[in-house]
Order: structure tokens, then C-alpha cells, then sequence
């Protein structure tokens, strides 16, 4: 992997790597990632979509799933901490993933300090709010009744409805304009009040990496939004300096 470590204590971030069993290399990427992670990184960040989907924690035998769950119990091993956050697809990720990897679940959003910043923390689906049909989508698959009846189905039952919902939203994808899929100005500007203008707000979701200097109520804030693993891999570092892209 490149270079992570100079002996700076930081932190790294990634999300929306989708991994799937279809899509090994992927996987293979990832656990090289972790693997190579240097012993002056004190927390690795997954900001959501860490797999393609999540059925439920009774599917966490498989081997492909194994694979990611050894790897990140082998970080903590080392001394790294380990954070997940839920995305759009894995959201069922539960107590029994997180206690197997050992991996602390965070809520979304979030505030971390760290190295001297505060930050913001999202997967960031949250703020794309033109998408209306998604939000409508994401606020019932997030109540507790909803997951309950669902989880309550066999395995085989709910990854049947999974793959059915996954084809449907990549159809409606292609047919929905660029920009109601990006986030919404107005919503970022909404969360980053509500959290007392963070001087960085560290976000994935939409596939778009890239950094924005935003100016606020006389504040300045820095929005990153972290790039997906389908093409190579993406990473973000955050030291006392401030953060810092890495091409994997």
C-alpha cells in the first residue's frame, strides 16, 4: 500500500468499499490495506457501505464475510482501534459483526476530536435530500420494527429481496439526474450548525472524492468527501497538520 505512516501519530478513513464476494480483488485490496497498516496509526474510520449489503449477522459465516472479520480482529490485535459506520447497504450490520471484528459501531452522525480538530463525522447518504424517493427508502429501513420483521425472515429470503431492491436501484440510478444524487448544499450547511461548525466534516456515500473549503456564519470548514473502491482504493489521513488524500 502507499505510504500511511512517518511517524505522525494520525487516524485513517475510507468508505463505500462495497466488498462482495464477486468482486475479490476488492476484498484482497482490503485486507492488504489492513494488514499494512503502521503501528503510529492509532484508528481506522469505515464510514459506511464496508460490503455491498449486509443480510444480518446470522451470514457471518461466510467465508468471504470471515475474510474481512479476521482481518480487522487483527488490527485490533496490533493496537489500531477500529470504527464502523452504517452506510446505505449495511445497515443490518449488528452486535455480533462488531464483537467478532472488534470494531466499535458509531452513531451517524458523530463528533471525534482529533489531533487537536473537530470532526464531523457521516456516511453522508443523509444529505443528499432532493433524492425524496431514497429518504422516504432510507427513513423506513432504519426503524426498529421495520429490521425486526425483516430479520425475522430466513437468510435466504431476505438476500433474495435484497437483490431485487439492489437491481431496482441501480435502474433508477441511471435514469436519475447527476445532481439529486450529490448532497445538498443547504443540508450540509444545516448539519454543520447543528454540530457547532466543525472545522472538517469527513463524509462517503456519494462516490465523488474530493475537498471543499467551505465559509459559514464567519467560520471556515473544511468538507471531504472520501472516494469508493471500485477503480483502486481511496483514504483519507488526519494527523495534527490536517487531512491528507491517499491513493492506495
Amino acid at each position: 500500500m502507499s505510504d500511511t505512516g512517518n511517524g505522525e501519530r494520525h487516524s485513517l478513513f475510507i468508505s463505500d468499499l462495497h466488498l462482495w464476494h464477486t468482486r475479490a480483488s476488492t476484498t484482497d485490496d482490503f485486507i492488504r490495506f489492513v494488514d499494512g497498516i503502521y503501528e503510529d496509526t492509532d484508528a481506522l474510520y469505515i464510514l459506511g457501505d464496508l460490503f455491498e449489503y449486509w443480510a444480518g449477522d446470522d451470514d457471518l459465516n461466510d467465508p468471504h464475510h470471515l475474510s474481512v472479520v479476521h482481518a480487522l480482529e487483527r488490527l485490533s490485535r496490533r493496537g489500531v482501534r477500529s470504527y464502523l459506520m452504517h452506510g446505505n447497504r449495511d445497515f443490518l450490520l449488528g452486535e455480533t459483526f462488531a464483537s467478532a471484528a472488534r470494531i466499535e459501531v458509531l452513531q451517524d452522525p458523530c463528533i471525534h476530536e482529533l489531533y487537536g480538530h473537530r470532526v464531523l463525522l457521516s456516511h453522508g447518504d443523509a444529505l443528499c435530500t432532493d433524492d425524496i424517493a431514497y429518504q422516504q427508502f432510507r427513513s423506513q429501513v432504519r426503524k426498529p420494527e421495520w429490521q425486526s420483521q425483516f430479520l425475522n425472515q430466513p437468510l435466504a429470503a431476505r438476500k433474495a429481496q435484497i437483490e431485487a431492491l439492489r437491481m431496482r436501484s441501480e435502474q433508477e440510478k441511471s435514469i436519475k439526474p447527476e445532481d439529486i444524487m450529490d448532497v445538498n448544499p443547504q443540508a450540509v450547511e444545516a448539519l454543520l450548525r447543528d454540530h457547532g461548525y466543525p472545522g472538517i466534516l469527513i463524509h462517503g456515500h456519494t462516490h465523488r472524492p474530493a475537498s471543499h473549503h467551505l465559509e459559514m456564519d464567519g467560520h471556515e470548514i473544511q468538507r471531504w468527501v472520501l472516494g469508493d473502491w471500485y477503480e483502486q482504493g481511496s483514504c483519507l489521513r488526519l494527523d495534527r497538520h490536517g487531512c491528507h488524500p491517499i491513493q492506495l
